[in-house]
């Protein structure tokens, strides 16, 4: 692994621990990953976070975290950027009903939100693992939550987190905020939700939503927080714009 990254060193090193047997039963423990690099600009920023406030206060959230076997998911809120930024907002919270939920998204709300330059989507990956399996929880299911608006331009390939990241048995899903690319980008990108697609997503039932537009923030995030706590597998690739779902990819049969 020559040219790591330090979160994959560190998530390889993990990985040769022991599997953590006790801490508290959750259904989930889930580690949403949100991109904060310049590309996302404030406008774009708020209404991302304003997104997750307004989906954790959303009572269809709350009955979906009641679903489960245990009725009680952890959460914990990070945002990242270059190789070497991951920034926790909101530690890992217990939700077991509204009022926690409620909690979990005062907090949110109150954080200031931080920019910073690059996007190292493979250390994200990286972090969100060493962060579950430092926790103080048992999930019958681990989820990364990876959201972001560009490719990989920093740090280690997010391909090789992740395939490490499934090894720990840990699933990462995406949400890729597409949007037109100017035309001088160089080197040219490929579209971003097949490099989501090929390079982010992956593990047991995992799954990619696109937000075509930043007016589709809410509905995505809505609908992404619904399926990841549900556990549900359902169709891999979907994209979402602020009218409603588009039709799924359905030539994606997922990792």
């Amino acid at each position: 692994m020559r040219g790591a990254g330090p979160a994959v060193w560190l998530l390889s090193a993990l990985l040769a621990l022991p599997a953590r047997a006790d801490g508290i039963a959750v259904d989930l423990e889930l580690v949403l990953a949100v991109d904060v690099s310049h590309s996302i600009d404030e406008d774009d920023g708020r209404l991302q976070r304003e997104g997750y406030v307004r989906a954790f206060r959303d009572p269809r959230v709350v009955a979906a975290i009641r679903s489960g076997r245990t009725g009680q998911i952890a959460v914990t809120y990070v945002e990242w950027s270059a190789e070497d930024y991951q920034r926790v907002v909101v530690g890992w919270s217990l939700l077991d009903g509204q009022e926690a939920a409620d909690g979990f998204a005062a907090r949110l709300a109150a954080q200031p939100r931080v920019s910073q330059s690059w996007t190292a989507i493979g250390a994200a990956i990286g972090a969100g693992v060493a962060m579950i399996e430092a926790n103080a929880y048992a999930g019958q299911r681990k989820v990364i939550d990876v959201s972001g608006d560009g490719v990989n331009n920093n740090g280690p390939a997010p391909a090789a987190a992740r395939d490490l990241a499934a090894a720990a048995g840990v699933t990462v899903n995406g949400l890729a905020i597409v949007r037109p690319k100017p035309a001088w980008t160089w080197p040219p990108e490929p579209p971003l939700d097949e490099y989501y697609r090929d390079h982010v997503v992956g593990g047991p039932n995992s799954f990619l939503i696109v937000a075509t537009e930043p007016a589709a923030f809410p509905r995505a995030i809505l609908q992404k927080l619904l399926r990841e706590i549900a556990g549900a597998g359902g169709p891999p690739a979907e994209y979402v714009s602020a009218g409603g779902p588009y039709p799924v990819v359905a030539e994606w049969d997922g990792r």
